[in-house]
């Protein structure tokens, strides 16, 4: 082999391995590609009676995120709390009382504290027209009246617990139901005369029910919280969801369904 022939050879192995590891280089020292800051899917975990407000309130969380998504599970606050404490995966609880959220707290599944975001109050749903006449919380607890409440461990029970108390008046109720939407579905479909349910799952069901306040609900008040979990694996988002329920936009979503202010 002539030696012009060997140089050539050897430049060409040169230049070949020159390229090769600045493409190495390249390859090492490109940035990642973005990761997407500020996208993703959250679950929330949320009371039964939240669906209607949380429902729009997500619909603006997509506007306000782009390439976010929220999915909700809906549900009595204790099924959820209980839920959550078994390891189902979540990025924000929002609970129906503040006991609920207690439960999460205690078991180090939040992260920084609870925001109270909305108070609701229970009221008396009837069949339309009220057929049986029901004018007071006593009223409930005449013969031959079937009344459907929440099981105590639920929000909505709970209340009815403490109105009972507040008023002597101690119910047979035929059903406990395990969250305040089956409760209002008890009567919406006729088989209970009425069923104690919050004014926004009342005023949320329209004509299909008629409605009944008592002055003994204000002793039982529920306060809403929201917080963020710890096993976020979106915890930028789930601090965005929480801001959204506690801002102007969630606040006026959450009137609108009949929710009052914390």
């Amino acid at each position: 082999m002539t030696r012009a022939r060997m140089f050539a050879l050897a430049l060409t192995g040169v230049v070949a391995t020159a390229l090769i590891g600045g493409c190495s280089s390249a390859t090492e020292s490109a940035p990642a590609s973005p990761s997407g800051a500020g996208s993703g899917s959250i679950t929330v975990f949320a009371a039964a009676s939240l669906k209607s407000a949380f429902t729009e309130i997500g619909e603006q969380f997509k506007t306000d995120n782009p390439g976010s998504s929220v999915e909700f599970s809906f549900a009595g606050s204790s099924d959820l709390v209980t839920q959550l404490t078994q390891g189902a995966d979540a990025d924000v609880f929002a609970s129906a009382d503040t006991r609920n959220m207690d439960k999460a707290v205690s078991a180090d599944l939040v992260e920084g504290g609870p925001v109270n975001f909305a108070t609701n109050t229970l009221t008396i749903a009837v069949a339309p027209g009220n057929p049986k006449g029901i004018k007071t919380f006593a009223d409930l607890a005449k013969p031959g009246t079937t009344v459907v409440v929440c099981a105590p461990p639920v929000p909505c029970g709970g209340a009815t617990e403490k109105v009972e108390k507040a008023t002597g008046v101690t119910l047979s109720p035929v059903s406990e139901e395990t969250s305040v939407t089956d409760v209002l579905g008890k009567v919406t479909s006729g088989q209970a005369d009425a069923g104690l349910v919050y004014v926004t799952d009342a005023a949320g069901a329209g004509d299909k029910v008629s409605n009944v306040a008592f002055p003994e609900a204000a002793q039982a008040v529920n306060t809403y919280p929201i917080a963020v979990l710890k096993q976020s694996g979106h915890a930028d988002l789930a601090h965005r969801f929480v801001d959204l329920v506690t801002g102007e936009a969630g606040q006026k979503a959450l009137a609108k369904a009949g929710f009052a202010k914390p």
